[in-house]
């Protein structure tokens, strides 16, 4: 099998599968085989992914059963619809939706609401999307749940009890419950609560495959307001960030639970609460990962520290970082500011730092060539990729604090404080406000000293916003 460097199109004879799916593949003449993973199909070659490089091979001369399961995948892709969102920050972790057509405009009440479901528990968790399913956690009374809503109906399809939430491990004095999104691959859901349970459950009904607990079982050290990351699944591998100082990030078999391996990070620390990113760079696949005083990327196949770069975070580090290619952006509030890197090779030297992004925990998106999100004391901020520089901030919004979603060249903007929703335009030209209306109900269980936390989510022509116990779905399709 030889390898063959190509451009790809984005084009209709182009097939793109947004999950891994690693397996060995066998030529039938000869027999050779070579472990990948499945990365799409480009006319009558499929394309499978190994150690950073890209095989581009005849699918008839591949074995029977390979054949067998790349027309499985085919029809999965032509059978599902752009409204996946799998995880957190969707497919590709950027939180950049995949929709088109959507509304540019809103009536003056705002998008017409689809439903309603009110029975989400307590949590600032986020949901994914996938299967005509949307999955979410919740704490209801002490049990830590994991919940399945029917996208159609809005109604439960099944919850599952997995674990407790006994609140006596993390701060809860701004609201107790999970914090974590659940991701949802290859007809699983895992889950990671805020005491460091972990969880694979079946996703047609909820049925526990395995679990494992940061902490006992990793002897793992959480931040001080618990677990808050979301399990991220490349391949057949789950990854996720005990913290502490024996095995501050781990892979374990998707399957199975059973360990792959265990990083050597030293001084991680807490774990912190931003999510490990998945990044091709040209030196391989690795996993970046924000701890308090660095972000550090590991190698995906050992776990070996690649390099590292010193971050002087303070309180907490939050927004989860951007990767394109070979660059990386870090930022985190409490007055600290933001920082793009590039890697090369075994380092990773800083291009710009500076403080015109302060993200304290709403999280930044990069849309083109700038990066947008809310900044302490600045409103919303639109910044250059390039040089680190302000292009616009908007105070009008009355919040120096909420979080964002990007969707068919528009901003969702949410209001931590009063729950109000903005549609902007993403240009760096400036900004241009383009509907606005308050999202009801709002949770009367909600901590006295919590807010609207959950980052909005669109996808499939629609807008699902979460305050607690109440998930509601907006249709915004034009």
């Amino acid at each position: 099998m030889k390898p063959l460097t190509f451009t790809v199109l984005v084009a209709a004879a182009l097939i793109l599968i947004s999950s891994s799916f690693a397996r060995t593949w066998t030529q039938a003449s000869s027999g050779n085989t070579i472990v990948a993973d499945f990365a799409g199909v480009e006319g009558a070659n499929v394309q499978l992914k190994a150690k950073g490089r890209i095989y581009s091979v005849p699918i008839a001369s591949l074995s029977a059963d390979d054949q067998a399961f790349i027309k499985e995948q085919m029809a999965a892709a032509a059978s599902s619809s752009s409204a996946d969102w799998p995880q957190w920050r969707g497919a590709l972790q950027d939180g950049v939706s995949p929709d088109s057509d959507l509304l540019k405009e809103w009536p003056a009440n705002g998008p017409e609401k689809v439903w309603t479901f009110s029975d989400a528990g307590m949590g600032y968790g986020g949901p994914s999307i996938a299967a005509g399913k949307l999955f979410v956690m919740g704490t209801r009374d002490s049990g830590l749940v994991v919940i399945a809503v029917d996208l159609t109906t809005g109604e439960e399809a099944w919850s599952t009890k997995v674990g407790s939430d006994e609140t006596d491990t993390y701060n809860v004095g701004w609201g107790n419950g999970p914090r974590s999104t659940p991701t949802f691959n290859d007809g699983k859901v895992y889950a990671l609560g805020p005491e460091g349970t972990l969880v694979c459950l079946d996703a047609s009904d909820g049925s526990k495959i395995w679990s494992k607990n940061l902490v006992s079982d990793f002897r793992g050290r959480d931040g001080n307001w618990g677990y808050s990351e979301s399990p991220v699944v490349d391949g057949e591998k789950v990854v996720v960030t005990p913290g502490g100082n024996d095995s501050p990030m781990i892979a374990l078999d998707r399957n199975s639970g059973r360990t792959i391996w265990e990083a050597d990070i030293s001084g991680a620390g807490s774990a912190e609460y931003a999510t490990v990113v998945i990044a091709e760079t040209s030196s391989g696949k690795q996993y970046v990962k924000l701890f308090q005083s660095f972000v550090v990327g590991v190698d995906a196949d050992s776990g070996r520290e690649v390099w590292r770069s010193e971050w002087a975070g303070r309180t907490a580090v939050i927004p989860t970082p951007l990767v394109d290619g070979d660059e990386v952006y870090v930022c985190s509030g409490y007055g600290v500011g933001c920082m793009k890197l590039k890697i090369e090779g075994g380092a990773a030297n800083q291009i710009w730092i500076n403080k015109n992004m302060k993200n304290k925990h709403g999280g930044v998106i990069k849309f083109g060539d700038h990066v947008y999100g809310f900044s302490e004391a600045a409103g919303l901020v639109c910044q250059s990729w390039e040089t680190g520089e302000l292009a616009w901030n908007e105070r009008g919004l009355q919040s120096s604090f909420g979080s964002i979603a990007i969707a068919d060249g528009m901003i969702y903007c949410l209001n931590e404080g009063d729950g109000m929703v903005t549609l902007a335009e993403a240009t760096p030209a400036g900004f241009n406000q383009k509907g606005q209306f308050k999202m009801e109900p709002q949770s009367t269980n909600r901590h006295n000293q919590g807010r609207i936390w959950t980052p909005p989510v669109v996808v499939g022509g629609k807008l699902y916003l979460r305050d607690q116990e109440h998930v509601s779905c907006y249709d915004v399709k034009k």
